[in-house]
């Protein structure tokens, strides 16, 4: 595995990790693999609105085009929407320039394949190499530059594959938190082409203001525009539109675990839900996997991120999984997580229901605390003394709970997951757990 790509694509600060040079070798790099690879078509390139997007799209874009490979520019526009449009147009492969939920600092580049799914690790690991030689690689002159084009018009596909996923929303009111990001103009537009009446929010092309205290990331403006439109529901989305959580007529949040129970239930009753199982990660809450157990759902549980989601997906031939985030996948529509589909489909099933505030009630939420050590050896998660008091706090729970103590995978922390039907409870064994693990990271530092 190379050190530049991590899970979601290279990302990084703007104009210091992720520069203008480095996008134009990942531009050469790219399209010199894959065009050893046999494409031919254009590359098609998406970016969401943060200020540095157009600096790193114009420098991906030249290198590209440098050696002889077209692109495809459909300008601002969503994650899922590229991954979407690759597909749709046989480009020779997807990017998209964003850095999703991070802050406004940040951006990134992530490939996607010409079938929509991510980049195979291979072929990240091919052209990472060649980012470091891209001086080397070729450069045609004259007719075999490639062009660099504006292709916004496609973008229409994308809306038409959102309005055919859904319902008539007539009557309905939905806030719309666009997060100042890619999902501005679209994610409105597709609800009011379903009849919903839409009050936007945060809905402008900033880039300066991408996720900051709105969408996804921080649902409490969302909340408090849904009270001032009584009767209405909210959809929050994070920059570049991949995840999607709601707000009730309550103004209760409703998050990828209740979404993924609501969805579950209505493709099962349609027959619609391969091998009748879910996939979700190690996160999710107790209240999923006994909502869908009542429902005679199989959850099947992925390591954290959707990356490992969707290769669960693909892996066993199944339709929905996700994650608490509001990070859905229905592999029926799109080949990623998609927020706009997902806000088509759950105000679907609000107009049905007659609210949201009902079909929130497909689950109960158990109490879960999350407790974070930062520790000098990750390997103390293996410790015999803490797998002794996980044990005994599993036992204590009588099978109406769970312990989840695992190593983060990028950073020098350890973190406690417990879930059961009282929180003083299970508060008490993640502190106790939390300590030991604290105090065996000291002892490693004395030695």
């Amino acid at each position: 595995m190379n050190e530049l790509f991590g899970t979601d694509g290279v990302r990084g600060v703007a104009n210091d990790f992720l520069t203008p040079e480095l996008a134009f070798a990942l531009g050469r790099a790219g399209a010199y693999v894959l065009a050893r690879h046999g494409a031919r078509r254009p590359l098609l390139v998406g970016r969401d609105t943060r200020l540095s997007g157009p600096m790193l799209e114009d420098a991906l874009c030249s290198g590209v085009a440098s050696v002889g490979l077209d692109v495809w520019k459909v300008g601002i526009v969503t994650t899922p929407a590229v991954a979407f449009l690759t597909r749709h147009v046989a480009a020779a492969a997807g990017v998209m320039i964003s850095a999703s939920h991070n802050p406004v600092e940040d951006n990134g580049i992530k490939f996607f394949a010409a079938d929509g799914c991510k980049l195979a690790d291979s072929l990240e690991d091919e052209i990472a190499v060649q980012v470091s030689a891209h001086r080397e690689l070729p450069r045609p002159t004259g007719a075999a530059v490639g062009e660099i084009l504006t292709r916004r018009r496609l973008v229409t596909a994308y809306l038409r594959l959102c309005v055919g996923l859904g319902e008539s929303l007539r009557g309905m009111s939905v806030v719309v938190d666009g997060a100042y990001g890619a999902a501005y103009d679209i994610a409105p537009a597709v609800l009011r082409t379903l009849g919903a009446r839409v009050i936007a929010l945060h809905c402008k092309p900033n880039g300066n203001k991408i996720n900051v205290e709105c969408g996804s990331t921080d649902l409490s403006a969302l909340q408090r525009a849904v009270a001032a439109h009584p009767g209405s529901i909210g959809v929050g989305f994070d920059g570049d539109a991949d995840r999607a959580l709601f707000v009730d007529e309550d103004g209760e949040v409703v998050d990828g675990d209740r979404v993924l129970a609501m969805l579950a239930r209505e493709f099962k009753r349609r027959g619609e839900l391969p091998k009748d199982t879910v996939v979700a990660t190690v996160m999710s809450n107790l209240g999923l996997e006994l909502a869908l157990r009542d429902m005679q759902v199989e959850l099947v549980r992925t390591a954290v991120g959707d990356r490992h989601v969707l290769e669960a997906l693909r892996a066993g031939g199944y339709r929905l999984g996700g994650e608490q985030s509001g990070h859905i996948i229905d592999l029926a529509a799109n080949s990623t997580g998609d927020g706009v589909i997902t806000a088509v489909r759950v105000c679907a099933l609000a107009a049905h229901t007659g609210s949201l505030r009902a079909l929130r009630c497909v689950m109960r939420t158990y109490p879960q605390v999350l407790v974070n050590v930062r520790v000098a050896n990750r390997a103390i998660v293996d410790d015999p003394s803490v797998r002794a008091l996980v044990k005994e706090a599993e036992e204590s729970l009588h099978g109406n709970g769970r312990v989840l103590v695992r190593a983060s995978g990028t950073e020098p922390v350890i973190r406690i997951m417990m879930e059961g039907a009282v929180e003083s409870q299970i508060r008490s064994y993640a502190d106790h757990i939390a300590a030991k693990v604290a105090a065996l990271s000291a002892q490693t530092e004395r030695a």
